[in-house]
């Protein structure tokens, strides 16, 4: 069983383990990934649960209320005034079990748990915007957008950091084995001046992964608990993926490339289960509270930031299937109105209100959106061997 490096230093981990196991022998079973995955789970399903009458309470006391379209399902507008930006308690969920838990010395924690922050952070300006300040635009797409980039960027070159001791720019790709393209131009070493030409590949490619993984999050939160199941589904399904690409019997059996030091990765994606389960209690139908963008960004950009560490990336489409299937059709809704005068594919995007304008009813697009997204996470993870 895969377990943290004894220089690790969580802060429960260091005090259950590192000096309390001196005294009582019981407290080694701390030591263990998945015994501190698990409590990480649970820890930040305790705050969500705990904090969020707290955190919902402070939202209604400022007036920080939904604002609901106009064009959009009429059985929408009594939704007005719901209280968002509730995905501050998500963040808080997912990171305090982090730094509880994880072994802080791994550079991969800080890099997923650094990219939720900013991109949470993102969202949090977006939603002060519009919420508090009245701006109905919040940021500006080129402003959203490229803060986005800039977060994406910073994650690509803390990961190259990292290459060739803990991390590797190749990609892995789904279906075969040997084929492993390497994102860095190898190549241009001959040419000392423009080396870092050679990065440039890997560092778009990362960007964008994890732009647009947080956008496609973003669009799906349009139904009370549609956005966050999802993403129980797609954090369970990395916990796996993140656990098996450091675990020595596990990457052999399944020939992936070991990363031992990933592996504590787990614990993060164990917090964001937990921090989900927890927001979901307060976000089923029909909900109490919103998660804004600073939720849905921030969770985005977490699941986009995992799939590169654990060198996922071609896999998030299955992993988080229907959060694709809700950005496509948006690209292909607007695509369609602009290039065919007018028309529209959808009755409206994304795909969700679609369907609801078909007449099916909320919780039956919810309910069967969730079987989709389990349908392709479980797909995601028979891949594994189908190598």
């Amino acid at each position: 069983m895969a377990c943290v490096r004894k220089g690790g230093h969580g802060l429960l981990y260091w005090l259950l383990y590192q000096k309390l196991y001196l005294y009582f022998h019981v407290f080694r079973i701390f030591r263990y990934l998945t015994f501190r995955t698990a409590f990480a789970s649970l820890t930040a399903l305790l705050i969500g649960l705990l904090i969020g009458p707290f955190v919902i309470g402070r939202l209604r006391e400022f007036q920080i209320g939904q604002y609901v379209r106009d064009d959009g399902p009429q059985s929408h507008l009594k939704k007005g005034g719901t209280p968002t930006m509730g995905g501050v308690l998500i963040v808080i969920s997912i990171l305090v079990p982090t730094l509880l838990w994880a072994d802080l010395s791994n550079p991969g924690v800080w890099i997923a748990m650094g990219s939720t922050l900013v991109y949470g952070a993102i969202g949090f300006a977006d939603d002060y915007l519009k919420v508090v300040r009245k701006n109905s635009k919040g940021l500006s797409a080129r402003q959203k957008l490229g803060l986005q980039f800039v977060a994406g960027v910073a994650v690509a070159l803390a990961l190259l950091k990292m290459e060739g001791r803990t991390y590797s720019t190749r990609l892995m790709v789904p279906f075969v084995k040997k084929f492993r393209p390497d994102l860095v131009w190898q190549w241009m070493g001959n040419m000392p001046h423009l080396h870092w030409i050679a990065f440039v590949p890997f560092v778009v490619f990362v960007m964008l992964v994890i732009t647009l993984t947080s956008n496609a999050v973003n669009l799906t939160d349009g139904l009370d608990g549609l956005a966050i199941g999802c993403t129980i589904i797609a954090a369970g399904a990395l916990t796996v993926l993140t656990y098996v690409s450091g675990h020595v019997v596990f990457s052999d059996y399944l020939e992936l490339d070991r990363m031992p030091l990933v592996s504590e990765v787990t614990v993060f994606c164990g917090s964001m289960v937990g921090a989900s389960i927890g927001f979901l209690w307060y976000n089923a139908h029909p909900a109490e509270v919103f998660m804004g963008d600073v939720g849905s960004l921030a969770l985005g950009g977490a699941i986009g930031t995992v799939a590169v560490i654990i060198k996922q990336e071609l896999l998030l489409p299955f992993i988080g299937g229907v959060f694709i299937l809700e950005a496509v059709s948006v690209i292909l809704q607007v695509g369609s109105y602009k290039l065919r005068g007018g028309k529209r594919i959808f009755r409206m995007a994304p795909l969700h209100h679609h369907f609801e304008l078909c007449g099916w009813s909320e919780s039956k697009v919810i309910t069967r959106f969730w079987i989709m997204a389990l349908v392709f996470a479980l797909f995601a993870l028979t891949t594994l061997k189908l190598r």
